[in-house]
């Protein structure tokens, strides 16, 4: 049955509803809910010798039903298309061979509807792009804002077959040219984050308004003839499906990939268009072109990079003041560490391990070796080291290289506590948590946090990032100055920046460093481990002013 149903190119029906929005007028004529709603279907260059057809995933999608005057088809990837006629060309872009749901609505007269949902089966896409998915995800979270400081980061151009295809020709945008009038300004506030979840890329849109090209102001709500900021709801994920690129823009100009964006998803200059091609991409800058809605004549050119437009300039902390390389093996230098002790009555986190002086933390080949562990009593081991009274600082920059545990129901951190907690007890002396993680909660969530009056426990400020594979060596990274504390994963910006002033007093005195690993605990959600042994490796801790 199921060799049938491909030959024949007619899909199976899996449900199917009947709706009608009104009653029955007779200025629309007779009014008869869409029947007998069905699919055809052929998967492009499918053959004998191609039964899955020829690797592009494009399949053609042929809908029918009594009495239709539009069709509605909804993806899985939560894409939708609307077409008159019920033929859609469609690509399907998950690498391998996949099956894929459908669900088609059949709309009539005064919007009576039939919804029927279908599988499309054995659809070979060849297409995998591991390389543009690493640098706009940094194979977690990353996040592009406007580039706003380059010529050119809005622009415009023909598209034609022999036009400048890859630039923009008619009109190039100063730098900061939009930030001058309220009518456009908020282009700049747009904060665009890549999210790799499992093999899916995910962009949220953040802004303080939407800039909307003049022709399509109406979306906004609004009636102006020129470019203009509005309210608009851009809230929610939206898929972004990689493609081979199609377009006039010459082989040597483009990377060869496309994205697009489900549900309408845009990068926040507002054209009607959610398909943008790449033309170029590193790891702090990205350059996409796109067909404006409703005019194939005039491409749109956009600049992005890594660097907030509007944040206020990292400080410089250029020269190095203190660090262990870990490059003599044995114990952990006592000239730089004191190697803690107990389980001090869970650590105020219902924690399970007991700290130990010995057997826990080791350097050997220029690593250090944080070791969790469950000895022969039942008893988890583990060790946490501070800096205290060994190195005391305020502000600077900590870079600290690390590779993370995931057994569940680990909890490694690194991070900073208030040198005066003995006379400011907790959370009065202030924490930095540079970094934390649990991978029962998530196996790809890294979170940044701060604790202090008002703001500690399950009330602190925190902020969180994806991390792709927090097993392998990434750079965990807190600028901390008077006017600002920022988090970086391997230079990309990460969980949040929290602005300073002396109105915090706890973040402007000095603090020491400390790593460890806990087991259980409240930050693993009170996760009762099964794991014998993991570890935590470090290859270096250094600090910056």
């Amino acid at each position: 049955m199921k060799e049938i149903f491909k030959k024949l190119g007619i899909l199976v029906m899996l449900v199917a509803v009947a709706t009608g929005c009104v009653d029955d007028d007779t200025k629309f004529g007779d009014i008869n809910t869409p029947t007998a709603l069905s699919l055809n279907y052929n998967i492009m260059g499918q053959d004998a010798a191609n039964p899955n057809g020829d690797g592009t995933g494009y399949v053609q999608l042929k809908a029918y039903a009594e009495g239709a005057i539009s069709y509605k088809y909804i993806f899985p990837s939560g894409d939708t298309k609307t077409v008159a006629g019920g033929e859609l060309m469609y690509r399907f872009t998950s690498t391998g061979i996949n099956d894929y749901e459908i669900t088609v609505i059949a709309y009539g007269r005064g919007g009576v509807s039939t919804s029927n949902s279908f599988v499309i089966e054995d659809v070979l896409s060849n297409f995998d792009d591991p390389v543009t998915t690493g640098l706009l995800t940094g194979t977690g979270s990353k996040v592009w804002y406007w580039a706003a400081a380059e010529q050119g980061h809005l622009g415009v151009g023909p598209n034609t077959p022999t036009g400048n295809n890859y630039w923009p020709e008619w009109y190039a945008a100063a730098p900061f040219e939009k930030a001058g009038s309220p009518e456009s300004s908020c282009l700049y506030t747009n904060k665009l984050t890549f999210t790799l979840d499992g093999s899916m890329i995910k962009l949220s849109l953040e802004n303080e308004g939407t800039f909307f090209n003049a022709a399509f102001t109406s979306v906004g709500g609004g009636n102006q003839t020129t470019d203009a900021c509005l309210p608009y709801n851009v809230s929610g994920q939206k898929n972004v499906m990689l493609a081979p690129a199609q377009s006039y823009v010459p082989e040597e100009f483009s990377t060869g990939t496309q994205m697009t964006f489900s549900d309408g998803g845009f990068m926040g200059y507002y054209i009607g268009q959610s398909t943008y091609e790449i033309l170029e991409l590193t790891e702090n800058r990205m350059v996409v072109r796109a067909i404006m809605g409703g005019d194939d004549a005039l491409a749109w050119y956009h600049i992005f990079t890594t660097q907030d437009p509007s944040a206020t300039p990292d400080p410089e902390y250029n020269n190095l003041i203190w660090a262990d390389e870990f490059d003599v093996d044995g114990a952990p230098n006592a000239a730089n560490w004191t190697l803690e002790e107990g389980n001090n009555n869970g650590w105020g986190n219902q924690e399970l391990q007991h700290y130990t002086q010995s057997g826990n933390a080791a350097v050997s080949g220029g690593i250090l070796t944080i070791t969790a562990n469950k000895n022969q009593d039942g008893i988890y081991n583990s060790a946490r080291m501070i800096s205290r009274n060994k190195f005391d600082f305020t502000y600077g920059r900590v870079e600290i290289r690390a590779k993370l545990p995931t057994e569940l129901g680990s909890w490694p951190a690194l991070w900073m506590l208030g040198s005066n907690y003995t006379t400011n007890p907790w959370p009065g002396c202030g924490e930095i948590d540079i970094m934390e993680y649990a991978a029962n909660v998530s196996p790809t969530t890294i979170s940044g946090t701060l604790h202090y009056p008002g703001n500690f426990g399950g009330s602190a400020n925190t902020g969180s990032t994806q991390l792709a594979d927090p097993s392998e060596w990434h750079t965990y990274t807190l600028i901390w100055s008077p006017e600002v504390i920022k988090w970086y994963i391997d230079d990309n910006p990460a969980f949040k920046t929290f602005v300073n002033s002396n109105a915090h007093p706890y973040f402007n005195w000095n603090y020491f460093l400390i790593m460890n690993i806990a087991v259980g605990g409240n930050f693993t959600q009170n996760y009762t481990p099964t794991f014998l042994t993991d570890s935590m490796e470090v290859d270096y801790v250094r600090v910056y002013q």
